[in-house]
């Protein structure tokens, strides 16, 4: 049985959800069956769960940072109060019920908030060193920086070594991460690109796009695809005879 995949979407001009196609074209090259959710259901987010066996928050634009307690920085985008409340409740519920949970990019940083976390709303105002090129000009499918993998963690499993190479599409960036999220990868300027969970059985956040690299055929990429669905999967056996109808 494919297991479902939860993807979360955006809202472009206040009336059209949107997502990039490589979510979907990932998560079923792995064996999931993506579907897709909107905005604005916060409240129904254990019921949608009972639906599902693993959800992935996807990219998008900026986060509310009111959320971790701090007023619009000058370097701060479009926000999306919405989205902000709606991946907050998904993202506490998934971790409440062990769902295997992968985060990207901006799904990286709601997560980390959800925690107890935050972020620079913007890295170049707010970090006084040299920084990487975090927002390459370059395609989608190529891999612009190295991250540097820590021992023992899924990432280094899927990257399988110490240090690969990951695209990147941010200006905000995780800042302060609390239990049960540890840090996983981190890139050379000194960005944390990674997160995973010590207490779950997947619930892994990144920074980049493993969706456009994984469409590509990037190793790393589809192998932390392919665990998230494996995971899944293991739920899906045993909640296959109890959920309830579409």
């Amino acid at each position: 049985m494919k297991p479902i995949i939860g993807i979360t979407t955006h809202v472009e001009l206040d009336y059209r959800h949107v997502l990039n196609y490589d979510y979907i074209t990932a998560v079923s090259r792995a064996g999931g069956i993506p579907l897709l959710i909107p905005i604005d259901t916060e409240n129904d987010a254990e019921q949608i769960l009972g639906r599902l066996d693993g959800l992935v928050v996807s990219g998008g634009g900026d986060i509310d940072p009111t959320l971790f307690g701090e007023e619009p920085h000058r370097g701060l985008g479009e926000i999306s109060p919405g989205r902000d409340a709606s991946e907050l409740a998904l993202i506490k519920a998934a971790l409440d019920r062990d769902m295997p949970l992968l985060t990207i990019c901006r799904g990286l940083q709601i997560m980390v908030i959800a925690a107890g976390g935050d972020m620079y709303q913007d890295i170049y105002g707010q970090i006084d060193r040299e920084l990487l090129q975090h927002s390459q000009k370059a395609a989608r499918t190529h891999p612009s920086h190295f991250v540097e993998t820590a021992e023992g963690s899924i990432l280094r499993e899927a990257a399988q070594g110490e240090r690969f190479r990951v695209n990147s599409y941010h200006h905000q960036a995780v800042r302060d991460v609390k239990a049960p999220l540890a840090v996983s990868g981190i890139a050379s300027d000194g960005i944390i690109e990674a997160v995973e969970s010590t207490e779950h059985r997947f619930a892994v956040g990144v920074q980049w796009h493993p969706e456009a690299l994984a469409a590509a055929g990037d190793e790393p990429s589809l192998r932390l695809f392919n665990r998230l669905i494996d995971t899944a999967k293991e739920g899906a056996k045993t909640v296959a005879n109890h959920r309830p109808a579409l």
